[in-house]
Order: C-alpha cells, then sequence, then structure tokens
C-alpha cells in the first residue's frame, strides 16, 4: 500500500489521490466508468439487459398462456437454471486458464443466436412447450461459462482498486434494465405478442458485443494449471470449504436462492390470478422489483471501502425476507408492487454485498473458480427452488409457498448473525493477504468488515 492514513481514520475520510476516485459523491459513485473497458462494458450491457429482461418476462408469460400451469413455469425456470449449477464448475476452469475477454465475447455471441432461434420459433407460430425447455436449458449452459468469466472480468477491466465499485455498478445496470425491460415487454405483449420481445433481445446482443471488441484488455497472465481438470475443480471447492467467511456467506445466498428467489417464477400467477393485472400487471410489478433493488445496487455503489458489509449482509437478508412476507399476504395490486420496492431492494443489497466481500476476500488465480461456486449458488439453487416451488404452489397456492420461504429466510439471517464474530478473525487475514484495503490500513478496515458501518 502507498501513503499513509491517521490511525483513527475510514476510507472515507482518505483524500482522492491522482490514481484514486475522482472527488465528488457523484464522481465518487460512479469512478469505476473513468476506465475506458468499463465505459464500453456498461453501455453495451446496459442495452442487452433491456433486452434479456423482456425476454424473461415475455417467455414466462408465454409459458403460462399456453399452459396456465405454475408447475409447468417452475419447470421452465428449472430447465433455464440447472445447467449453471451442473456446468459452472467447467465455466469457472475456463475463466482461470484462458482469456476472459475472448470468453465473455463467445458467450454473448451464443446467446444473440439462443434468442434468434426463439424469436423465429415464436413468430412463426410454430412454439411448443418443449421448444422453450429446450432453449432454455442451452442458455443456461453459456450462462453456466458467462457468469463466472463476466464476474471475473471485472477485475481485469478496472483493477482491484474500483473492484467493489464494479461489482455494484453492474448490479446497478442489471436492475435499471430490470425497470425497463419489463415494462417494454408488458406493452408489446399484450399489443404485439411475445415473438417480438425475443427479437429485440436478439438484436440487443449486437451492442454489448460491439462493446467488447472494441475494449483493449491488458494481457493477463495465465497459470499453467497442473493435474487433470477435475482436479483444478476440486482446488476451488476446497478452498471455498476451507474458508470460512466465504462458506457462510455461500451458504445463506444459496439458501435465499432456493426457498426465497421463487418468488419471480410465480409472479405471473400473482400478477394474474391473485391481483388481476394481466401481462401489464406482469411488467409493473417486475419494474418495481427492478426499482428496488437498483436503488440497493446504488446505495453499495456509494461505499468506498468494505466496511459493516456483514452486517450488510445478514440484516438485508431478514429484511428481504420480512418484505416478501408482507407481498405474499397482499391482495391490492398497488400495495403489491409498493412492497416489490423493498423486496428489491434489500435483495439486490445482500447479493451485491455477499459477491463484494467474496472478491475481496479471493486469489486471482482462483477468482474464476470461487465465482463459478458463487454461480452455483446464487442461480444453480434457483432451479430447484423454482420446480420445487412451481409443485407446492399448485398444491397450497403462490402466497404460502412465498411466504413460507421468506420465513426461511429470516431464520438464515439470525443463524448468518450469530456466527459474525467467529469468523471475522479470518475475513481479516485474507483481505489483508488480497491488499484489499484501498488506502486505510488493512488491520484497520478488515478488522471492521463484519462489524457496524
Amino acid at each position: 500500500m502507498t501513503g499513509s492514513v491517521p490511525p483513527n481514520s475510514t476510507i472515507d475520510d482518505v483524500p482522492s489521490s491522482p490514481g484514486g476516485p475522482p472527488a465528488g459523491r457523484v464522481a465518487a459513485t460512479l469512478r469505476a466508468l473513468r476506465h475506458r473497458n468499463f465505459q464500453l462494458f456498461f453501455s453495451g450491457q446496459l442495452i442487452s439487459l433491456i433486452g434479456t429482461w423482456m425476454q424473461s418476462v415475455a417467455q414466462s408469460w408465454l409459458v403460462y398462456r399456453l399452459t396456465g400451469s405454475a408447475l409447468l413455469l417452475g419447470s421452465v425456470g428449472f430447465a433455464s437454471q440447472i445447467p449453471v449449477f451442473l456446468v459452472a464448475p467447467l465455466g469457472g476452469i475456463v475463466a482461470d486458464r484462458y482469456n476472459r475477454h475472448r470468453v465473455v465475447i463467445g458467450t454473448q455471441i451464443g446467446s444473440m443466436i439462443l434468442a434468434f432461434v426463439l424469436a423465429a420459433l415464436t413468430l412463426s407460430r410454430t412454439i411448443q412447450v418443449w421448444h422453450i425447455f429446450v432453449l432454455a436449458s442451452l442458455l443456461g449452459v453459456v450462462n453456466a461459462f458467462d457468469i463466472p468469466g463476466r464476474q471475473s472480468f471485472l477485475v481485469d477491466m478496472v483493477g482491484k482498486e474500483d473492484l467493489m465499485n464494479a461489482i455494484a455498478l453492474n448490479s446497478s445496470m442489471f436492475n435499471g434494465a430490470r425497470i425497463i425491460g419489463p415494462a417494454i415487454a408488458g406493452i408489446l405483449v399484450a399489443r404485439i405478442g411475445e415473438g417480438w420481445c425475443f427479437f429485440a433481445n436478439a438484436a440487443s446482443y449486437i451492442a454489448v458485443i460491439i462493446g467488447l471488441l472494441m475494449m483493449n484488455v491488458p494481457v493477463r497472465p495465465y497459470r499453467t494449471p497442473k493435474g487433470s481438470p477435475l482436479a483444478h475443480i476440486m482446488e476451488g471447492f476446497r478452498f471455498v470449504r476451507r474458508t470460512g467467511p466465504i462458506r457462510a456467506i455461500l451458504l445463506l445466498l444459496g439458501l435465499v436462492s432456493l426457498v426465497a428467489m421463487p418468488y419471480t417464477v410465480l409472479m405471473p400467477v400473482f400478477a394474474d390470478k391473485i391481483l388481476h393485472g394481466g401481462a401489464r400487471g406482469l411488467g409493473i410489478l417486475m419494474g418495481a422489483t427492478g426499482v428496488g433493488a437498483l436503488l440497493g445496487a446504488l446505495t453499495l455503489a456509494t461505499r468506498t471501502g468494505v466496511r459493516g458489509l456483514g452486517r450488510w449482509v445478514a440484516f438485508s437478508c431478514g429484511a428481504f425476507g420480512i418484505s416478501l412476507v408482507l407481498f405474499a399476504l397482499s391482495r391490492y395490486f398497488w400495495l403489491s408492487a409498493a412492497l416489490l420496492l423493498p423486496v428489491g431492494f434489500f435483495m439486490m443489497l445482500q447479493m451485491s454485498s455477499s459477491n463484494t466481500l467474496i472478491q475481496a476476500m479471493v486469489p486471482d488465480h482462483l477468482r474464476g473458480r470461487v465465482m463459478a461456486v458463487y454461480s452455483m449458488m446464487f442461480m444453480g439453487m434457483a432451479p430447484f427452488g423454482a420446480l420445487f416451488g412451481g409443485a407446492l404452489a399448485d398444491r397450497i397456492g403462490a402466497p404460502l409457498t412465498v411466504s413460507a420461504g421468506a420465513v426461511a429466510c429470516v431464520a438464515g439471517a439470525a443463524v448468518f448473525g450469530r456466527h459474525l464474530p467467529k469468523i471475522r478473525v479470518e475475513a481479516r487475514r485474507l483481505i489483508v493477504a488480497q491488499e484489499a484495503a484501498g488506502g486505510e490500513p488493512a488491520q484497520e478496515v478488515t478488522a471492521r468488515v463484519f462489524e457496524d458501518s
């Protein structure tokens, strides 16, 4: 580390240096955008993700329109995300062994092709439910390589100094698109059908591919792997298993994905049968979640250090569960839409804080494989939850299904909070080792990582 800081200062007290964040709150919030590569990535992804959310909403509505089944809604969610659970370890190896820039370009091209196929089948009126299952599964395979590659690629674009801000801005972009995409999809589905939403998503990938090709990314040194690919995979799993703070964060993340995230799969049921809003109402409800999530991501982006993020993870998980219970109990459309604001806010605060802490603690040569485990817990557990949630909703109804999962989140947050003091010491050692303390002495920052901010 360079420079000195008064012993009682915090990261927020450190003045900006020529190579540090620009002065001013807004500039500090957007500091990762000073990197040209991240500017290109951000602008291209923003356009592409709007299309992705349009496709997500339109696909859910298409399945629901064709079948009217909550079970099949959950089954399509399972088909789209189970490949992440099964294939993500290979995606982690690829992200650690090969050029992450090229990996991300390849996954975006693959996603674009699949979206064009789905659009062609729907617009030609030949689409069948089994087509949706096959294409959703193939997209899941692409995502199994895309998520570890893209998450690991952030550090290549901005360096470790601005990594936390890049993660937060990436989440902000994701959820900004969540606001716009579902709103557009709700209008388009009601007026001209789902197929044009799929076509718009396919065309949107052109922007991100152009941005990626315009980048000039420094060549990252690659370690020559020793041993078999299986041994390489197991090295990442062993690191996660033996590292208390990372293991605890990922277990909580997996619990939330398993028992609570199925609420998004069941949203067409809430929009139609419970709140009587139809396709337009589905777009509004998904957009409301996106507004809350965007605010949560921007809240994290204003931070300039990791102080207190452990407490944020525990608190936001509990608050997410409570907000979700209230949503499940509501029978008024606009009240439900309003309750989805805190649902999205606390969900994103937990996810982004967890991502930031994990990336601060993991060594770079293991980053792809650890982010693959993160993908398995964040997206890979969701298909099991979607399948179980869809089946349970067919028996006891969507509100009770969502409420039960939300209560389990509150319980998980309480257990995680009780264990925070035990994992603080190891977290301190890991972050010191990765030099993730910015300008402040690392021992002072990490001593507060899992304390109140």
